[in-house]
């Protein structure tokens, strides 16, 4: 059974100050997503949703604005820099890209051999030098690391309050718009984004329950939630590559567990539906991480007795290779003949 919303508890990484700053920076870099209902995906899951469509970030994801605020703050600390390195699934390495470009320096981003092309290509198209390493973002990640110490290169982190900062902008955003939100669904990779979420949330007072959704099959923070500690799980294979993290952030995971109600578990074909239920509800592309809120309101609603309450879905990107994409669509024409 889920557990009841932690009461805030001041132990966010970052507050409202920082939040503030965050948004400052960014203004007249970034516009406001916006924040959406479409009549059809409520009649879908029987709630009054609200979507936040980070998908329409310049990069298609809400690390965008987590890249722009870390880069622009490393470089006024930090002038010597000259290049960053980083490992990533795709998102994060198209953040870190454009947002080092921005501030004039170098990016080398390091991905693991299965990861979608399309994004890769993203990544060069930004400037930054690709470099394929590895079966999973582990083994990329720790190539990245290799590769500072042998070039020079700042190491950008996954996970950093910097990057929490820059993202809870977008919570922000939604809070501000919607604070009577019964609850708010959020895809978790290596954390900032939901880290995000609770900051701001707790910046503006709210009550706001907060769900963390993961992948059944690479369920690392779901097991780390019931632990209490981090406990890394051995598979990394989901279509959801967003979420496809095995070892959690151990400080992620302490801000989580103060701040979070609970993290959900939804599978591939769930997944794969949403998707394909967000092209047809409300005409807009997700990848797999951006329609796991989506899946996880869909079988959890009932349980978690969201049924015809106001929540807010966090579609983090809409990055999706063809093949993929291709697939929901099939699954949600399959559907509707069936």
């Amino acid at each position: 059974m889920p557990r009841q919303a932690p009461e805030p508890d001041g132990r966010a990484l970052v507050g409202r100050a920082e939040l503030e700053a965050a948004r400052a920076l960014l203004d007249g870099l970034l516009s406001p997503t916006p924040q959406t209902r479409w009549p059809l995906l409520d009649e879908a899951t029987g709630c009054e949703v609200l979507v936040k469509h980070e998908n329409h970030n310049p990069t298609g994801a809400f690390k965008v604005r987590g890249g722009l605020v870390y880069m622009t703050r490393l470089k006024a600390e930090r002038p010597d820099v000259s290049g960053v390195v980083c490992a990533t699934r795709g998102n994060h390495g198209q953040s870190v890209a454009l947002a080092a470009a921005r501030v004039g320096l170098t990016a080398t981003i390091v991905v693991p051999g299965c990861n979608n092309p399309e994004k890769n290509a993203a990544m060069r198209a930004y400037g930054a030098e690709v470099i394929v390493h590895g079966s999973d973002f582990v083994e990329a990640s720790d190539h990245a690391k290799a590769l500072a110490a042998e070039r020079g290169l700042h190491p950008v982190p996954s996970f950093h309050p910097w990057l929490v900062a820059g993202v809870g902008i977008y919570a922000l955003e939604l809070f501000t718009a919607a604070p009577d939100l019964e609850a708010v669904f959020v895809p978790i990779g290596m954390g900032s984004g939901i880290c995000g979420v609770v900051a701001a949330r707790d910046a503006l007072g709210l009550r706001t329950k907060v769900y963390g959704v993961v992948s059944e099959t690479v369920d690392a923070y779901r097991r780390s939630f019931l632990a209490g500690a981090p406990v890394p799980c051995d598979c990394a294979d989901t279509l959801a590559d967003g979420i496809a993290v095995r070892v959690p952030n151990p400080t992620a995971l302490e801000a989580i567990l103060a701040g979070v109600a609970d993290v959900l578990t939804v599978s591939d074909a769930e997944i794969l539906a949403a998707m394909g239920r967000y092209f047809t509800t409300a005409h807009t592309i997700a990848e797999g991480a951006g329609a796991a809120p989506l899946a996880g309101l869909m079988r959890y609603r009932d349980a978690l007795g969201l049924t015809g309450r106001r929540v807010g879905l966090i579609l983090s990107g809409g990055n999706p290779d063809r093949a993929l994409y291709a697939r929901a669509l099939a699954t949600m024409e399959q559907g509707d003949h069936d």
